[in-house]
């Protein structure tokens, strides 16, 4: 049974018309989003507030992540080529500043997918010039030029998640991903870009404290900037099941130690997911911080 501060609410009152301006437009432009296919429990609250996480290259993943509740296969659709598009005007209706955008995994395709992932992003930059854009990318099988080719895209956060610590991998990852591949994308992203980097961990898979904080000291190694932590819930019966479910104020000591560890921002609580609106304003102000920077000193200086 899951405890009383895993309740979720529902929308209602006014946030409800937004709810629905959002699934409307969605479902319009024929456009997929991780809050659906991943049965998020924010997207009640995001959608609401005008915010939904656009997933790019269809809504079928080629990899098996037993946390994972997105459907699979070897050979999924072929890639929309109107997908870019459709993504701006979907933009421009929902009258949005900050864009989240992640994908599924497509081993099926020779560059994984990375120059149509670069399409829909440059896309967003051409038709909005303040438009912040925020990516969660899969590994692309740890390929560099892959990576480079998302990197020339000029997002300003780049993110990747570890999902869980070094142990747990095999359990809980695609065999095809795994931990060390993981920190060598994030490092190359950030040895190659002027990009923040992000990551995300789940928690109440079986992990200790120990591995906890010796992942975020693997992250902080190679500079990562930004770190989200949640809790894992089991989206359907086909999924790994909850080990524990972390209480709110054993997130807050997680938020404590990675701060202190020197990440520039740090969300952690039971409903927190690594695309939460929640770190959006904070995120902003960031990126703001360091286009004046840029201005003022001709590159961005150390935030």
């Amino acid at each position: 049974m899951k405890p009383e501060w895993l309740k979720i609410h529902r929308p209602a009152g006014k946030t409800i018309q937004t709810y629905y301006s959002v699934q409307h437009t969605i479902q319009k432009k024929k456009l997929n989003t991780v809050c659906e296919e991943a049965k998020c429990p924010n997207l009640n609250e995001c959608w609401s507030s005008g915010t939904a996480t656009f997933m790019l290259m269809g809504d079928t993943c080629t990899r098996g992540c037993r946390f994972c509740s997105i459907k699979t296969a070897e050979k999924p659709a072929p890639l929309n080529p109107k997908e870019p598009q459709n993504l701006v005007e979907s933009i421009s209706n929902l009258k949005l500043n900050y864009v989240v955008l992640t994908s599924v995994d497509r081993d099926d395709l020779s560059d994984f997918g990375a120059e149509h992932f670069k399409k829909c992003v440059l896309a967003v930059k051409k038709s909005f010039r303040e438009i912040k854009v925020e990516l969660l990318i899969p590994d692309f099988n740890g390929n560099t030029n892959c990576l480079q080719k998302i990197i020339e895209s000029r997002a300003e956060v780049i993110g990747h998640n570890i999902e869980t610590v070094k142990r747990l991998q095999g359990k809980v990852r695609d065999r095809r991903a795994n931990y060390k591949q993981s920190l060598a994308v994030l490092d190359f992203i950030k040895k190659n870009s002027d990009a923040f980097t992000k990551s995300s961990l789940m928690l109440g898979l079986g992990e200790t404290d120990k591995e906890i904080l010796q992942t975020m000291d693997d992250l902080r190694k190679i500079d990562v900037d930004f770190l989200t932590l949640g809790q894992y819930l089991q989206p359907t019966k086909k999924q790994l099941e909850v080990i524990e479910f972390i209480h709110p104020e054993k997130f807050n000591y997680y938020a404590e130690k990675a701060k202190e560890k020197g990440f520039l921002y740090v969300a952690s609580g039971p409903f927190v997911r690594s695309s939460y609106k929640a770190g959006e304003l904070f995120v902003k102000n960031i990126l703001e911080r360091k286009n004046e920077n840029r201005n003022c000193f001709g590159k961005a200086e150390k935030i």
